[in-house]
């Protein structure tokens, strides 16, 4: 197996929407957003699938070395390897790649977040980072699309959270900032053990309108020259939007199942938004 065949099927395996949005790209640009993806797959999964913490830790930092290794063109892994050619292609920064480590990394140091600007810096490293260098990618020629790139990172964590909530509680995680529980009436015990009640559902309205603002300012930072360019955003963007929509559709019930839509939906969204241009 080539690397790129095994990023091709590392981000196949995972089921993520984000492989509909790389259905339109030219083979070298899908390459190359393939083995970004691939990597983020490979640091997150260290992060999940490890039980004990401090072999997580080891893990990580193996990936911080290889990460610095390839930038001098010494890279041992699958994802690096198909990955490195695309460095200088596509300005790939390795402080960006770094983040998304430390993001990973910020898993196994808290599981709860006091308020919103705590969450924030966390969605910076997971998501934001990952919107600026897959723009890069995509073909970004204006520096307004880097910024669009990462709100609009920012409201795709925002989605995963509240498609989440249920899931993460399982796992002793609450992504959703204190002071708003709080706020709403909703307790972590709550979130743990599962319990949907009238002052759960007010949370999740807030949060999901809050999702659908971010939205809505990250297209306002798009420049037209750069919108056909973008496509692949625009793509996830209205996945995770209609996501949204039957997050609300079915009442906020995410404590106890994982909303998500038909991959033949995905697709049709995809191919309307790439129609659309």
């Amino acid at each position: 197996m080539s690397p790129d065949e095994y990023c091709q099927q590392k981000t196949a395996q995972s089921g993520s929407s984000f492989y509909y949005s790389f259905l339109f790209l030219t083979p070298e640009r899908r390459r190359a957003i393939t083995a970004l993806y691939a990597f983020c797959r490979e640091v997150d999964d260290t992060v999940d699938e490890c039980t004990d913490e401090s072999i997580a830790r080891v893990k990580l930092a193996w990936w911080r070395t290889e990460i610095a290794g390839m930038y001098e063109g010494k890279q041992s892994h699958p994802v690096t390897q198909a990955l490195q050619p695309h460095l200088q292609t596509y300005n790939l920064q390795q402080q960006h790649l770094q983040a998304i480590i430390d993001g990973m990394e910020m898993d196994l140091n808290q599981t709860r977040y006091l308020d919103y600007p705590a969450l924030q810096r966390y969605c910076w490293h997971v998501a934001s980072v990952v919107g600026i260098l897959s723009a890069s990618i995509f073909g970004a020629t204006k520096p307004e699309t880097l910024v669009y790139a990462e709100k609009l990172g920012h409201a795709f964590q925002l989605t995963n959270i509240i498609r989440d909530v249920g899931e993460d509680a399982r796992k002793g995680r609450i992504y959703l900032p204190i002071n708003e529980l709080q706020q709403f009436g909703v307790t972590a015990a709550d979130l743990l053990n599962a319990r949907h009640s009238e002052n759960f559902e007010n949370l999740m309205k807030f949060q999901v309108a809050r999702a659908q603002v971010a939205y809505d300012e990250a297209f306002a930072l798009l420049p037209k020259e750069d919108r056909r360019a973008q496509r692949p955003g625009l793509i996830m963007a209205a996945i995770y939007r209609t996501l949204l929509t039957e997050v609300e559709a079915d009442g906020y019930h995410v404590l106890k199942q994982r909303i998500s839509l038909t991959p033949i939906r995905k697709l049709w969204l995809a191919w309307k938004t790439y129609v659309r241009g």
